[in-house]
């Protein structure tokens, strides 16, 4: 993860969205450039487009009270209300706020965004959440990866009936979410009060046969077993992993599972962060993402996750843009196409207000992006 390649002098060239050249200016020839236009970046430093690989930026209902209630030294979360004003909302006003969250996303440099349905807690507004998701990048130059959240909470109308709860999405809303078509993976939050490993473990078992990737939520509040349940599964992803033991970290980079940190959420709530370090040198792949939601952590700020990589989790800056870049991609099963700037991949690159990388963490919390290109067209400038 720190093993990063800086050209000095670059020239990057896009051709019908992918790349075609990355490397030296000096290297190029009039056969290289024929027909295209050239855009002079002025010694800015270009890197990857960000890829935030857990979010769920398509929702109703804010909660300012309750984090401002827990700032002051309280604890309530209230999932419901987000799901209540989810579900009753109206479909055009939830399209646009949605793509105002994705803009202010290509703002920061993101061209490639997860984005988890699991504020409806039924059919129709699952189903509704993963058409806006998929509906989103139709009007913002961003790809989005729309992800089925089923097992996200036991709704009201189930309480005290999980096993009923899990009968009724894995016998009526997965086989909607597939016939739908545009969900590429399905999660479980895997935490205690909410769904244990052999809960998770059924459902997600179910969404394995019916074609879908697999994530997890996993051990953010304690060892759920979540982690270890990743590993088994061989999930695209376990992420939170705060109170994830090490030995769960050696059978994630084993099982080559994507370990996913999420230091906003830590940050909002005040707790600990989790042990990236450790799990680097245990051999884990380990990507960062925002986890935007409205609850825990209503920020999708990328400085702010770069800054908190840098400055608390004892990340150096290289493993830190290759953790919300390549092993992003690699969270959604995409390294092959994004995340690195590659002959063959996407065009999918930012430019810094700055001469290099290392001011990303310097200056901290700060949006350096000056520019985002995306299949090589510039569809953002400061």
């Amino acid at each position: 993860m720190r093993e990063l390649t800086r050209i000095p002098d670059a020239a990057i060239v896009a051709r019908n969205g992918r790349i075609e050249y990355a490397g030296a200016r000096g290297g190029l020839t009039s056969e290289i450039v024929e027909g295209l236009e050239s855009f002079d970046a002025r010694g800015a430093a270009a890197i990857p487009g960000f890829v935030d690989s857990h979010n769920h930026f398509v929702f109703a209902g804010y909660r300012p009270d309750e984090f401002l209630a827990r700032a002051a030294g309280g604890s309530d979360m209230d999932i419901f209300r987000t799901v209540d004003a989810t579900r009753n909302a109206d479909y055009e006003e939830l399209v646009r706020s949605s793509e105002k969250r994705a803009w202010a996303m290509v703002q920061q440099g993101v061209t490639t965004v997860e984005s988890k349905s699991g504020y409806g807690l039924d059919s129709d507004t699952e189903l509704r959440q993963l058409e806006i998701s998929a509906a989103v990048a139709e009007h913002v130059p961003l790809d989005v990866v729309p992800t089925y959240l089923g097992l996200h909470a036991v709704p009201p109308e189930f309480e005290g009936n999980p096993k009923g709860y899990i009968d009724f999405v894995i016998a009526e809303v997965l086989p909607a979410v597939a016939s739908q078509g545009k969900a590429r993976f399905c999660d479980a939050s895997c935490e205690s009060g909410v769904f244990g490993p052999e809960e998770c473990r059924r459902f997600l078992t179910a969404a394995a046969s019916a074609g879908f990737k697999l994530k997890i939520h996993a051990d953010e509040h304690e060892n759920s077993g979540g982690a270890a349940l990743a590993a088994e599964l061989k999930a695209v992803s376990a992420d939170h992993l705060i109170k994830t033991r090490p030995e769960d970290y050696r059978a994630l980079a084993a099982a080559g599972v994507v370990a996913t940190c999420l230091p906003l959420a830590s940050f909002c709530l005040r707790g600990k962060h989790a042990d990236a370090r450790t799990m680097i040198d245990s051999g884990c792949a380990v990507a960062l993402a925002t986890d935007l939601n409205p609850g825990s952590a209503c920020s999708g700020s990328i400085p702010l996750v770069i800054a908190l990589a840098v400055l608390q989790m004892g990340l150096s800056i290289e493993e830190t843009l290759t953790a919300i870049t390549l092993n992003g991609a690699a969270a959604l099963g995409l390294a092959d196409e994004i995340g690195s700037i590659e002959i063959g991949k996407k065009a999918d690159f930012c430019l810094l207000d700055a001469p290099s990388i290392d001011h990303l963490a310097y200056r901290s919390g700060m949006n350096i992006v000056a520019g985002t290109f995306k299949g090589g067209d510039l569809v953002y400038r400061a």
